[in-house]
């Protein structure tokens, strides 16, 4: 008779694509971060730093970059429309202007209210300011109807590959190093990630051969590839591609047939040349080549307000633009968005905010423009301090920081490290990562959590944290660490 004692649920008898998936951004290292927190938030007096550096997440405002003013003046007043009935007070006596009152107006005249459901793919309004953002950005039209609004880009990823993935045998090209929401996606949907190395010598740039010689082994081993990943400007490795590695990229995608999906939160966070949208390539290849068959290459592109300047990734706010995509697959794709319902409707401001802020002449514009341009320059600034510490270590080879809000540092570390490490079942450079959260509170996360080429070491450190002491303070771990190890 089977026995009832204990949950119904064990380790062993859950989904095993869940229990396979892997997200080392908030794994072991992030849990144990939040202890050492906790414990100092307690008054803990025997650990041998005295602040917690969380710089294992793109997290700005946890390490305080301060949100843009104009956005939280607009969103309070979304969030209590009466304040509307004391304009006064909020202009005279509060620092609001007047056309934060206006486009809080202007918002909840489209979405009446923040707490009510809105159209799954999002307000109509919104998305059409999107899509004169996208119109202004790359100097072609955006139709809102191909526009979603999600919680994030994260749920435009999550929707996406559900629908693209047909089974176990659907696979898709992904960049490695990658964020991981890719790859524990797909291990949680049973599809295959069909890596393809980034190349460090060229600032983690795409090499065509090694994208092609990825595709063809997947295909010979009876994987049907579908999709191509492109996270632009990248993470974890901050690379910005250049105009002709993204029409190598299209120009590969429409002769084997993939969709493309650019992964594209940084755009604003780029410190080296400039950003260039795979959506303005696609449609300059279209106009170049009008019987070249760019027509039938799908593009799906997202952006989010958890990165940049805006930094409000705690409001759950994005969206992703369709190019090409079949109405019949679209129509799914809305069905998809409808099961789970809408994206926070105040997230969905948020991102109108984001692509419709202040203009030169109006009365907000002042303040936004210079806060906007300080926590650009801040980070900028940080990038610089940090990849000089890098410079400094011995065995860390770092490249210029380019973009987005990470550095993705090589590391060689002494045999006696690797040792360690295998006594302690760790990689090395996990083990590296835990010995330096051991000793200076900061949190990072090892290169294997992202994927690095096999024989080489590196970690992924943001540079949100204001200050200079916590760089000091890794700089002089490393030198105790490699002497201790030698």
């Amino acid at each position: 008779m089977a026995s009832n004692a204990g949950p119904r649920l064990n380790i062993d008898n859950i989904n095993p694509h869940v229990r396979e998936a892997k997200y080392a951004v908030r794994g072991e290292l992030a849990v144990k971060s939040e202890e050492y927190r906790a414990a100092l938030a307690k008054g803990a007096s025997d650990l041998p730093f005295s602040q917690v550096i969380s710089a294992n997440i793109g997290n700005p405002q946890q390490l305080d970059q301060k949100p843009l003013t104009f956005f939280r003046q607009v969103l309070s007043i979304l969030e209590n429309p009466l304040l509307l009935e004391k304009g006064d007070v909020l202009i005279n006596h509060l620092g609001y202007q007047p056309d934060v009152l206006e486009r809080a107006k202007t918002l909840l005249g489209h979405v009446g209210s923040v707490g009510a459901y809105s159209a799954s793919n999002g307000v109509p309004a919104i998305r059409q300011s999107i899509a004169d953002f996208l119109e202004r950005r790359d100097g072609f039209p955006a139709n809102q109807a191909d526009i979603y609004l999600s919680a994030g880009a994260s749920s435009g990823v999550n929707t996406l590959l559900h629908v693209i993935c047909a089974n176990e045998k659907s696979g898709i090209l992904v960049p490695i190093p990658q964020y991981p929401l890719y790859t524990a996606s797909l291990s949680v949907l049973n599809a295959h990630c069909v890596p393809y190395l980034l190349d460090e010598q060229k600032n983690w740039g795409t090499d065509l051969a090694t994208i092609k010689a990825s595709y063809e082994k997947a295909k010979a081993e009876g994987i049907d590839v579908r999709a191509i990943v492109i996270i632009n400007p990248g993470n974890p490795t901050g690379a910005s591609l250049s105009e002709a590695d993204i029409r190598a990229v299209l120009d590969f995608a429409r002769q084997k047939r993939l969709v493309v999906l650019a992964d594209e939160v940084y755009q604003t966070n780029v410190f080296v040349g400039e950003f260039i949208s795979f959506k303005r390539t696609l449609r300059q290849l279209q106009a170049e080549n009008p019987n070249g068959g760019f027509d039938a290459v799908e593009l799906a592109s997202l952006h989010s307000v958890s990165k940049g300047m805006v930094g409000e990734c705690g409001h759950r706010g994005g969206y992703f633009e369709l190019v090409n995509f079949d109405p019949q697959v679209q129509a799914e794709i809305y069905k998809f968005v409808s099961i789970m319902l809408c994206a926070p409707v105040i997230g969905q401001c948020l991102v109108e905010l984001m692509v419709n802020p202040p203009r030169p002449g109006e009365p907000s514009y002042e303040l936004y423009d210079r806060e906007y341009n300080s926590i650009f320059n801040g980070l900028r600034e940080r990038a610089t301090a940090l990849h000089k510490a890098f410079e400094q270590m011995e065995g860390v080879e770092c490249g210029e920081p380019q973009g987005s809000m990470y550095l993705f540092p090589t590391i060689k570390l002494p045999a006696g490290a690797a040792e360690a490490a295998a006594k302690e079942g760790r990689t090395p450079d996990e083990f590296y990562c835990m010995r330096l959260l051991d000793a200076t509170g900061v949190c990072v996360v090892p290169g294997s959590g992202f994927g690095q080429k096999e024989g080489t070491l590196h970690f992924r450190t943001t540079f949100l944290a204001p200050g200079t002491e916590w760089v000091g303070s890794i700089v002089k771990f490393h030198k105790e660490f490699v002497e201790k190890y030698r």
